[in-house]
């Protein structure tokens, strides 16, 4: 059995998809690993490092590979790069690439998407859109602070006193909570807003205070499953109102709203960041989806009126090591589930809910139900 790690050809991509730890715990279930060199240089491991771990370092480990460790979708140039029936591990990004998934199956891979993984409790360890974005809701406070003109404690000195920032995360998901949760750390005031009413205790907790229209509209706004239910046109209003008011006020605000194959729900309207104070931040993780702010571009700081909009992309990988380390781990718990531990080799049991929801081509096909291609009719 032989895993190869491969190194990421995008060059905006720091991150890599084995670790020196996970390397000798894949040396311990049986399997040899290969690492091509470099690989790991942009998150701060050098190649001696999974050497002294027990992988080989070279160029080409991928062609021999039975199975290879990603942290993106391969390129459609990288293809020829892997023989047919290879199992490929990565993010995959399927929403919206179906080509690139036909592709994929074309030269015959058989590829898993790490962020379909089931929200089960066995998969949990497995989890990488959890692990990313609770580095993307740290890094938002951080990019914000380095942004923001002032102080965000409150400092009393003998020369006046700095007042306490005013920190507004909306989407109390992952990395709405590590925001807030980093917002408080450095000292700043925090408030938070989401749609489903079981956050407000979860903000509470952190010692933020929740901001929402409660009528009883909201209190039944969640499903049984966790998720929010779509909400009348009237409450939106309302919510968008109270929202409106806020945001004048608040000198950060971090908006962190994804729907998993949709566009990003639009938050802030460009006359809501019109309203805000001069030198005031707004950092949109969603930008890379569309975003949740009007007037944010990809890639770049935008000044908007009185307001900076932080739009980085790939917000995990400007955390590169820490992010590296979390989602080796993410993908050795998976792997692990795929090996035979007594034979040593790939057994993959296909039944498997796990295996199920994260399996993307196999045999030449697409193989997951929500990117089929549609029966002609």
């Amino acid at each position: 059995m032989r895993i190869a790690v491969a190194r990421e050809t995008d060059a905006a991509e720091p991150r890599v998809a084995a670790t020196p730890d996970t390397v000798k715990r894949f040396k311990a279930l049986g399997a040899e690993v290969a690492v091509a060199r470099g690989a790991g240089i942009a998150s701060g491991i050098p190649d001696a490092d999974y050497e002294a771990a027990g992988a080989t370092i070279g160029e080409n480990v991928t062609k021999d590979a039975d199975l290879v460790l990603k942290v993106r979708r391969p390129a459609p140039n990288e293809l020829t790069d892997y023989k047919k029936g290879t199992l490929i591990v990565a993010i995959m990004d399927p929403f919206g690439h179906e080509a690139e998934l036909k592709k994929m199956a074309d030269a015959g891979l058989v590829t898993f998407a790490m962020e379909l993984m089931p929200r089960i409790t066995r998969a949990q360890s497995m989890d990488v859109l959890s692990s990313q974005a609770n580095l993307a809701g740290y890094r938002a406070v951080i990019d914000a602070a380095g942004e923001y003109g002032r102080a965000l404690p409150m400092m009393m000195t003998a020369a006046g006193t700095v007042p306490a920032a005013n920190v507004f995360v909306m989407g109390v998901g992952v990395a709405g909570l590590q925001a807030i949760a980093t917002a408080r750390r450095m000292g700043a005031i925090v408030t938070a807003t989401d749609v489903r009413p079981a956050t407000k205790e979860q903000v509470e907790s952190l010692g933020a205070k929740f901001l929402a229209v409660e009528d009883d509209e909201f209190k039944n706004a969640q499903t049984a499953g966790g998720y929010a239910k779509e909400m009348s046109k009237e409450y939106q209003a309302k919510q968008a109102a109270l929202v409106a008011e806020h945001i004048k006020k608040q000198d950060i605000v971090i908006t962190t709203a994804l729907i998993p194959g949709r566009p990003a729900p639009r938050l802030i309207t460009r006359e809501m960041v019109a309203s805000m104070r001069p030198g005031s931040v707004i950092v949109d993780l969603a930008v890379e989806r569309g975003g949740n702010v009007e007037g944010a571009k990809p890639g770049e700081v935008a000044q908007v009126g009185p307001a900076k909009i932080v739009g980085h992309l790939n917000v995990p990988g400007r955390l590169a090591a820490s992010a590296s380390a979390l989602y080796a781990k993410n993908l050795y718990t998976f792997v692990e589930t795929l090996i035979d531990k007594k034979e040593k080799k790939l057994a993959i049991n296909w039944d498997d809910e796990i295996v199920k929801g994260t399996a993307l081509t196999r045999d030449g096909a697409i193989i997951h139900p929500n990117f089929m291609p549609k029966s002609a009719t």
